[in-house]
């Protein structure tokens, strides 16, 4: 499942917005981003997509389900009807490939200019549920997620009761849309695909018969290392393997019982509870290790469960993370859950320059504009280019350019008084004063 298509009348800011999505002709990854102020309108982007795209996950449920209306703040303050189209692309149990669907709300008591349509999404959906009930049940079906800004708020649960309910394929579209990282959610799934994990373990009595069964230690290790990895949860192990790519130097996620019950990992050798990691190694791994777990609940049939399809949405997706992550989420992304499409947003110019074929958009007052050629781009020409944002503060750039102007005019007294101002205010291995003392010398020996 890919969209191909967003179009937005009177939603939010924007009264007459079309939006085409990676991969397109010109770009080929699946990875679309968009870059603004705050208040542009990336955010009302994301939501829109979420809330057409609920009424799919609604249907797949049940082939009456209702998903997410659009919020009647959400409609254009000069319009009385919003309305959002989307088109899907997805040929997985049927001869077409192209689904589309409109969305429209109105305000109460007043005419609507638009209606909804939502036989499409309904005939997609029921191609998925009747496959899924009927021909395979174990079938795979399409990620869908949506992850707000709100995830940064992650609560551990240092005790939830076991759960005993059935977990289906359809387990990964619980509070996929505009939930966040529900961590307690994770938590208790992981520890009980744990517990059936260790309970698949070779019991004691079993392992001292094998032994003796063995010509050598060394082939008993060979075949303990066989029969364990043999036993090892499928779903768990792509999600600890999400975890290790995107975290270096983190692994072996697991539970401990004791002294109390919490989520532990090692960290470079050291073993730390989850609680204790900083926020911006929480929130990578809650977002990781979720996309992991949705994945791996909805495509039980496959080898690896994390080349499932589907379509994630992050809002700042790089929120608290330090700029070496940054600068690798992208590549790190589609390198661990290759078939996903990815819709953006951003604040960050590393994210969107370390990474070919990314489809970018610029914000600005309602208005989208494609920007292209930022691949190998420095962040501060990423700033300046599309951030339209000083690469460094106004006022020291401003009486650098006026040094610069000085020397170029060969006035050497006032070049020197301004240089000796911001040699007292820059750090004395600034860059930019070190090439005006070059300047500032050549002239000196000219003029002598």
């Amino acid at each position: 499942m890919e969209i191909r298509k967003i179009r937005l009348n009177n939603v939010g800011r924007f009264t007459d917005l079309e939006v085409a999505f990676a991969p397109t002709e010109k770009h080929a990854s699946k990875v679309t981003v968009f870059v603004g102020n705050n208040g542009a309108g990336k955010t009302t982007i994301l939501k829109s997509l979420a809330t057409a795209l609920s009424w799919f996950v609604a249907r797949v449920r049940t082939d009456k389900g209702r998903g997410s209306p659009i919020p009647t703040e959400a409609i254009n303050n000069s319009a009385n009807t919003a309305a959002i189209f989307i088109l899907i692309s997805d040929a997985a149990h049927s001869n077409r490939s192209d689904y589309y669907w409109t969305l429209s709300q109105s305000r109460q008591g007043r005419a609507a200019s638009a209606v909804s349509e939502l036989a499409n999404a309904t005939e997609l959906a029921g191609n998925y549920r009747y496959h899924w009930a009927l021909v395979d049940e174990n079938i795979s079906l399409p990620l869908v997620a949506f992850y707000p800004v709100e995830r940064s708020v992650l609560q551990i649960p240092l005790n939830i009761k076991k759960s005993n309910k059935k977990v289906d394929q359809l387990a990964g579209y619980e509070s996929a849309l505009g939930g966040g990282v529900n961590f307690a959610s994770f938590f208790e799934w992981f520890r009980d695909r744990e517990d059936s994990e260790n309970e698949a373990g070779i019991p004691l009595n079993v392992l001292t018969h094998l032994k003796s069964t063995f010509e050598s230690d060394k082939k008993f290790v060979n075949e303990l290392n066989r029969v364990q990895n043999a036993s090892r949860d499928k779903q768990l192990s792509a999600v600890r393997s999400a975890v290790a790519f995107f975290m270096p130097g983190f692994n072996n996620l697991r539970v401990q019982r004791s002294p109390n019950l919490h989520m532990a990992i090692d960290k470079n050798g050291e073993t730390l509870n989850v609680a204790q990691l900083s926020q911006g190694e929480k929130s990578l791994m809650a977002l990781v290790g979720d996309i992991a777990r949705r994945l791996s609940i909805m495509n039980p049939a496959l080898e690896n469960p994390l080349h499932g399809n589907g379509v994630v949405l992050i809002d700042e997706v790089d929120l608290h993370l330090h700029p070496k992550w940054q600068r690798s989420l992208i590549q790190q992304l589609t390198a661990t859950f290759p078939n996903c499409q990815f819709i953006l947003t951003t604040h960050s110019p590393l994210v969107i320059s370390d990474t070919k074929d990314v489809l970018c958009y610029v914000l600005d007052d309602g208005e989208l504009e494609e920007r292209n050629g930022l691949y190998g781009l420095d962040a501060n020409q990423v700033l300046l280019s599309v951030m339209d944002t000083d690469a460094r503060n106004s006022e020291v750039q401003d009486r650098l350019d006026r040094l610069l102007d000085l020397l170029q005019d060969k006035n050497l007294k006032e070049a020197k008084a301004l240089f000796e101002e911001l040699s007292a205010d820059l750090p004395p291995d600034h860059i930019e004063l070190t090439k005006a003392a070059l300047l500032i010398r050549k002239l000196e020996l000219r003029s002598a």
